[in-house]
């Protein structure tokens, strides 16, 4: 038995998450079947994470196993051939069995982008949340600095999660502007269910003034979701890079 490692890429409007599940279609479904017509056999496809609803992803880390003979390089060109215009392999290789594409990943980037202007941008309809409101960059940066550190995220967390270890890691945290995209890079050791979203939505609240600028910090202290604020929308949140002890995405794409 052989371990398949896959760099994927997908653009995730059209789909219900990563995750496989019963109520739509998922990438992991479509390459699970990708890899079925390559192989033959159906094959069980791990994520180094989940990606929502709507979420999209340049550099998701993804491991399968099969005895198939196939040079592992070439994984990637067959398993496009199968699979649709909106997900792309983009890199394969062969690891051996203790690699785990979830439980061996050391840090995620992430990055949220929105698009300002009166007028929403017809190209980025899908990857970027427009805001024709206008935004303070200092405030955004201040608000972001708050994120640094080792915290109990819990507040940031979607209620009805069952996660109980809500303590994480923001190693950078930070805006940039490009035009007229402003985009948020942040870099932990994990991320909850939907909290980066709710990181960029207590942003944007206390740049609109709806939340006092001292908000996160209290969110951190009481752990209360209430008091951070709503979940920004999915499409503007993209999965950029995933490093592990001896691979980085980053590295073997040259990018971001």
């Amino acid at each position: 038995m052989r371990r398949i490692r896959l760099i994927a890429e997908y653009e995730g409007t059209a789909y219900v998450g990563w995750q496989t599940q019963p109520n739509g279609i998922a990438v992991q479904q479509k390459i699970e079947e990708a890899i079925e017509n390559v192989t033959g056999t159906r094959s069980a496809l791990h994520g180094s994470g989940r990606t929502d609803s709507g979420v999209h992803a340049l550099a998701q880390v993804a491991h399968f196993d099969t005895t198939a003979r196939m040079p592992a390089d070439k994984f990637a060109f067959a398993l496009n051939t199968f699979l649709p215009g909106d997900i792309r392999i983009l890199y394969s290789d062969e690891v051996p069995d203790t690699f785990h594409s979830r439980f061996c990943a050391k840090r995620k980037h992430y990055r949220y982008s929105i698009q300002t202007g009166p007028h929403a941008d017809v190209f980025l309809r899908r990857t970027a949340l427009h805001v024709h409101a206008p935004l303070d960059f200092d405030v955004l940066q201040n608000a972001a600095s708050e994120y640094l550190g080792e915290h109990d995220f819990r507040a940031f967390m979607s209620t009805g999660s069952t996660m109980e270890n809500t303590v994480r890691s923001i190693y950078f945290s930070e805006w940039t502007m490009d035009g007229n995209l402003l985009h948020y890079d942040v870099c932990g050791n994990g991320f909850l269910y939907n909290m980066v979203r709710i990181m960029v939505g207590t942003m944007l609240e206390i740049n609109a003034g709806r939340l006092p600028k001292d908000s996160i910090r209290n969110a951190f202290s009481t752990s209360e979701r209430s008091l951070a604020g709503a979940t920004a929308p999915a499409h503007g949140l993209t999965l950029l890079r995933v490093i592990y002890p001896d691979f980085d995405t980053k590295e073997i794409l040259g990018r971001p």
